[in-house]
């Protein structure tokens, strides 16, 4: 499939024929890698990574993406580049442009990400920001698809901090249909933007009780309280013990309500080790989604 967009930065991007097509060409690639492998459909194809933060997840599922698919990934920290040296974004984005065929950036401010997407001439990928995380989602929709067939009639429960992630989320909830109750601490809701134009076209609903937001819900999703640059213990006082997502609080979902983390987990935090590790959790199944997601969205991007 080909996308009208040239980059991926929030999902917003996307129409809802889009989205969906996605998640399900992410199955489809997940099945023909389980029988024997994909078509080359990358072949000669190069994806230049970018990374200003560490990361497990979105390197090996980008970087073993484009080998399976037949390209290649180059990887780089902001110390590999001329802009440790004060190179200009418009510079960067403008050369890596004759090289390669795609950017993903992962890094801690999003506007350096609109930079990148305005002077480079091939498609940027937000592989996280401090602002959205849209292929994490893409990973979390494909994940609900398989566990609950549908996306009509679901209702996700994010309990937590409303932060980059859960920004994203709110717009794969506006792009499927899903409705989506977000507990968060008084201070910490989501983008205020995101939510009035979700609310457009799904049902997003704010509280500060977590009780509340999981009630009939199909889906619960938590990540941490703190992120790699905001470790404030003053801040988990905020969160703590009341935004922990427990045995007690999952038995208040549906009774086959599946939870969601994007990982990695602070366990005993946002989360205990009972709920991740329990037969509710899909976290594993999750985390392997991001590589044939990002199969799906590097295909639709770079053959576009």
């Amino acid at each position: 499939m080909k996308l009208k967009t040239k980059n991926l930065l929030t999902l917003a991007e996307l129409t809802p024929k889009e989205f969906t097509g996605l998640i399900d060409n992410s199955i489809k690639l997940k099945k023909e890698l389980k029988k024997g492998g994909n078509k080359l459909i990358l072949k000669n194809k190069t994806l230049t990574m970018i990374f200003q933060k560490p990361s497990t997840r979105t390197r090996v599922s980008f970087e073993t993406g484009m080998y399976q698919l037949g390209g290649h990934a180059i990887n780089l920290s902001s110390h590999d580049m001329q802009i440790s040296r004060g190179e200009s974004i418009e510079d960067t984005a403008k050369t890596l442009s004759r090289y390669s065929n795609c950017i993903m950036a992962r890094v801690y401010e999003h506007d350096l990400l609109e930079d990148l997407a305005k002077h480079a001439t091939i498609p940027v990928i937000n592989g996280l920001s401090d602002s959205f995380h849209p292929c994490q989602i893409l990973a979390d929709f494909m994940t609900i698809k398989e566990k609950k067939k549908k996306f009509q009639g679901l209702k996700i429960a994010w309990i937590g901090d409303g932060n980059n992630v859960c920004n994203s989320m709110i717009y794969g909830a506006a792009l499927s249909g899903v409705s989506m109750s977000i507990a968060t601490p008084k201070g910490f809701e989501p983008d205020k933007i995101a939510v009035k134009e979700a609310q457009k076209k799904t049902k997003i609903e704010l509280t500060a009780d977590p009780f509340i937001a999981v009630k009939n819900a199909d889906v619960v999703v938590s990540d941490t309280f703190s992120s790699i640059h905001n470790l404030d213990k003053k801040r988990l006082q905020k969160f703590l013990p009341k935004y922990q997502v427990n045995d007690k609080l999952m038995k208040s979902a549906k009774k086959d309500a599946i939870f969601l983390h994007c990982l990695p987990a602070k366990r005993e935090q946002e989360v205990t080790s009972s709920v991740i590790d329990g037969p509710q959790s899909v976290v594993w199944d999750e985390a392997e989604n991001r590589l044939h997601t990002q199969k799906a969205l590097l295909a639709a991007l770079i053959r576009a």
